[in-house]
């Protein structure tokens, strides 16, 4: 899958929806829909490793996911083990007069079923990723 790049803007402040999209151990319970299974590896000062369950494009992956942390302005994500292994993540937060701009750069690499599944339906793994960060937002907004 080709690397994207899309942007959110949301009516909330950039430490606010810095906290609750960076706040992966709290991901169960905020979209259990979305992550059945989030386990703490290890936290070494900003970076954590994290084994994470993600429902998308009517799948389940299984990752094992590097998090490094640059509050409040940056948050990337290097999947380092699993069925996406290679995907790497960048949201950029931006404050902007109303709220925050997100920024989100993917280049998913995807393994097995999901790679199969990708060549059936291009863009479902996309839109089902933007409606995961849809639901941050209307979070974040309330």
């Amino acid at each position: 899958m080709p690397k994207i790049i899309f942007e959110k803007i949301i009516k909330a402040d950039r430490k606010k929806v810095f906290e609750l999209t960076t706040n992966y151990e709290n991901f169960q319970k905020t979209l259990p829909q979305y992550y059945p299974s989030i386990r703490i590896i290890s936290v070494r000062g900003n970076v954590s490793v994290v084994e994470e369950h993600l429902r998308i494009a009517g799948q389940e992956l299984v990752m094992m996911a590097k998090h490094v942390i640059d509050e409040p302005i940056l948050h990337e994500i290097f999947i380092i083990g699993g069925d996406a292994k290679g995907t790497h993540i960048i949201k950029r937060y931006e404050s902007i007069p109303h709220g925050t701009k997100l920024t989100l750069e993917i280049d998913w690499k995807l393994k097995g079923i999901m790679k199969l599944s990708n060549f059936f339906g291009k863009n479902k793994i996309l839109n089902d990723y933007s409606k995961i960060i849809d639901e941050f937002i209307a979070i974040a907004e309330r």
